[in-house]
This record gives structure tokens, C-alpha cells and sequence, in this order.
């Protein structure tokens, strides 16, 4: 069940007296705000690039220009910001790439860090090629295994441990709280890629990470139409600050319109978590059994190596992303992928519409997805109408 949270700024419309209210409530309510001169129930979108001066030479409003701040983009950000229950606040970019590569830039030249050797493909890629340029040392890890964790960092040097939970695309679940416990002993911040988690099943800074990030453009915003990123923190300290100046520096905002349409999918949110997470578990159990899969990855199975920590860390489900080993190695996972009709072959994830991806084909040499697996994002469509068309799929690639 959903922890109640105790809003913060609320308007001028409700009660100090009134109980608080689950996260659930107010995310479909998007904190339940009233703009004022309409009393409209929905706050406008806000275009305007620039803003008037006070008299005094002072900006009164809070608002100067917008390449720092603007006035949508807060108010989704306020929603997030409670989501993930974040003392610091949130802070929205125009990509999840954008929001992960703020936090490494804010690192010293001469800092290390840890990552996970199992997380996004892109993030990786850009850590190799991108981090020892800017000074910064990089040391791979299992991250589900704490006594690796814990070999990996260097007491004292390590400023930074980055984590995926659940990892893309093998869906390794790391211990938040074990992973914070450790990184804080050696004297560095825990950072959560919690992407394919939300916040509806996941929330890591009550877990002890200090900065959470979600890639938007995924189950955050659901419809396929935004690309966003996000980070909330724990605490506004310098680091965070550092963070929030990189992105006015560089003009990383997200923009008032992809915001707009953020704000209005995190209404639907924990409807659409709850569906697509409930499909998942329903989708991995059948395919556990079929002739032609030889595993199933989904930490909400019993049998899965990450089940235990996903039970103590996930509420409300286990997430909407999983992937199957299909028999007949790479070619018998293309012939797969190549045959469905109610899934679509695209990049992403966590949209309403269900994707299946052969990701070993887009992450290419390197990358540790296994050449037989497929990628499954599962949307809300009817459950049995999803495994009926994976089930054809699977017997039509096989038949030959």
C-alpha cells in the first residue's frame, strides 16, 4: 500500500487541517493545485522565455529566464519531487541522458566511481568514452553482489557509486540499502538508476541512495510522445547545487511543453504501473513453461536470483520489464522478434504499447546481453492477447 505523504506548499484552497494524502491521491491530482485567476483544475502550460524586472532591478516572481527555470517545468518537477519523497527537490532535463551525465559531471577531475557492469548500454558506452576525458576513473562491477561492490570501491578515492535497479536488459536487482551502506562507509554518494523500477515500486533515498534518476521518456511519462530525465536528491547540499548549476549552464531544462505532457501522464501513473506490472508477472510466469523459451528474467518470479532483495525493496509489483532466452540461440531470437504483430520492434520501454527488442544487435561487442535474448517492455494491452501473439511467434520461428 502507499506510504501518505504530507504535501508542502499547498494551496490556498485546502486546510493545514486536512489529513494527508497517499502519493497516489496527489500525483493524480498533480498535488491538487488550483491556478488561481480561472481556479482551473489543470495549471497552464507556461511558453515565456523571458520575464518583467521589479522595480528595484529584483525579479519578485522567482522567474528571470527561462534556460535556468520555468514555471511548468516546476510543477512537474514539485509532483516528482514527491514521488520520490526527495528532500532536495527534483530537478527535470531534456533527456535521461542529459540528467545521468549532470551527476558525473559534477564530479572533481581525479574522482572514481563505480558502475554497474549491467545498466544502460548508452549510459555505459558514454562512461568509457566520455569520463576519462573529464579526468575521472571508472571501475566496473556486479552490483547485486555487495562483497564485489564493496572490492570495487576505493576508500577514500571513490566519490561516486552508480547503480541500475532492475538492470537493462537481465533485470539484476542490487540491495539499495546494502549498496548505500557501503558506499557511505567509504565516503561516497549512491546513485540510483531506478528507470525501470518508478517510483511506484521502488524509492530509493528512503533506502539511503542520496540521488535517484529515471530516464522519463519511459514508464514516467508512458505514451511514447516525451523524452525527459530526471533526478531527485536526498539533501540540497553542494553536490546537488553543482547539479543544478551544470544544468542551467548548459541548457539542459526540459522544455514547458514535454513537461506539460509529463505532468499530465504522472495522473495516470500508478494506474498504469499497477497494469503494466501485473502483466509483466502474469506474461513471465506463462513463458517460464513454453517449449521454445529456455529462461525468463523478471525478478517478480520466485525462482529468480534477485527475487528476495526485489521482495524487500519493490512494493506494489515487480515492474513492467522482462526478457526471455529463446531456444535456437541469436537466429531463433531474430525469426522471434521478426514474427510478432501485436508487439512492436522498437527501441524503449515502458510505454502503454508493449516493444520487444533483440538488444545484443543494438548494444553490439561488449555488451553482456546474451545473443539469444529478447527484450520485452509489456504495455496494457490484454495479457492473453500479448502471449498468444509471442506464443505464434515462438512456434513460427521453431517450426523450420
Amino acid at each position: 500500500m502507499s506510504q501518505p505523504y504530507a504535501p508542502q506548499g499547498r494551496s490556498d484552497t485546502r486546510s493545514d487541517a486536512e489529513p494527508d494524502f497517499t502519493r497516489r491521491s496527489l500525483a493524480a491530482q498533480a498535488m491538487g493545485r488550483i491556478e488561481p485567476e480561472t481556479r482551473a483544475v489543470v495549471m497552464p502550460l507556461h511558453v515565456a522565455t523571458t520575464f518583467i524586472r521589479d522595480p528595484d532591478n529584483g525579479y519578485s516572481s522567482g522567474y528571470s529566464y527561462a534556460r535556468p527555470d520555468n514555471a511548468t517545468v516546476r510543477e512537474a518537477e514539485s509532483v516528482l519531487a514527491m514521488l520520490e519523497g526527495a528532500g532536495a527537490g527534483a530537478l527535470l532535463f531534456g533527456s535521461g541522458m542529459a540528467a545521468a551525465t549532470a551527476v558525473f559531471g559534477a564530479l572533481e577531475p581525479g574522482d572514481h566511481v563505480v558502475a554497474g557492469t549491467v545498466m544502460y548500454w548508452a549510459l555505459k558506452r558514454w562512461l568509457r568514452e566520455e569520463a576519462p576525458r573529464r579526468g575521472l576513473t571508472l571501475t566496473f562491477a556486479d552490483t547485486d553482489d555487495p562483497d564485489a561492490l564493496r572490492a570495487a570501491i576505493e576508500p577514500g578515492r571513490t566519490k561516486l557509486v552508480w547503480i541500475e535497479t532492475p538492470g537493462n536488459p537481465l533485470w539484476t536487482v542490487t540491495d539499495i540499502a546494502a549498496a548505500a551502506e557501503i558506499a557511505h562507509a567509504a565516503g561516497a554518494r549512491l546513485a540510483v538508476d531506478s528507470t525501470a523500477a518508478s517510483p511506484v515500486h521502488t524509492r530509493p533515498l528512503e533506502l539511503g541512495a542520496d540521488i535517484v534518476m529515471h530516464s522519463a521518456t519511459k514508464i514516467l511519462n508512458g505514451h511514447s510522445d516525451v523524452v525527459a530525465g530526471v533526478l531527485a536528491g536526498a539533501r540540497a547540499d553542494a553536490f546537488w547545487e553543482r547539479i543544478r548549476g551544470i544544468r542551467a549552464g548548459s541548457g539542459g531544462i526540459l522544455g514547458p511543453f514535454e513537461a506539460y505532457l509529463l505532468m499530465r501522464s504522472l495522473r495516470t501513473l500508478h494506474l498504469r504501473a499497477a497494469a503494466q506490472a501485473a502483466g509483466a508477472l502474469r506474461l513471465a510466469g506463462r513463458l517460464s513453461g513454453h517449449p521454445h523459451v529456455t529462461r525468463v528474467l523478471y525478478p517478480g518470479l520466485p525462482d529468480d536470483p534477485g527475487h528476495a532483495v526485489a521482495c524487500r525493496q519493490m512494493r506494489d509489483g515487480f515492474g513492467f520489464m522482462l526478457s526471455i532466452r529463446v531456444a535456437g540461440g541469436e537466429a531463433g531470437a531474430i525469426a522471434t522478434a521478426a514474427r510478432v504483430r501485436l508487439w512492436k520492434r522498437a527501441t524503449s520501454l515502458g510505454g502503454v504499447e508493449s516493444l520487444i527488442e533483440h538488444r545484443a544487435s543494438v548494444e553490439g561487442p561488449g555488451s553482456p546481453c546474451p545473443p539469444d535474448l529478447l527484450r520485452l517492455s509489456t504495455g496494457i494491452e490484454d495479457t492473453d492477447d500479448l502471449y498468444g501473439d509471442l506464443d505464434q511467434a515462438l512456434r513460427g520461428a521453431h517450426a523450420g
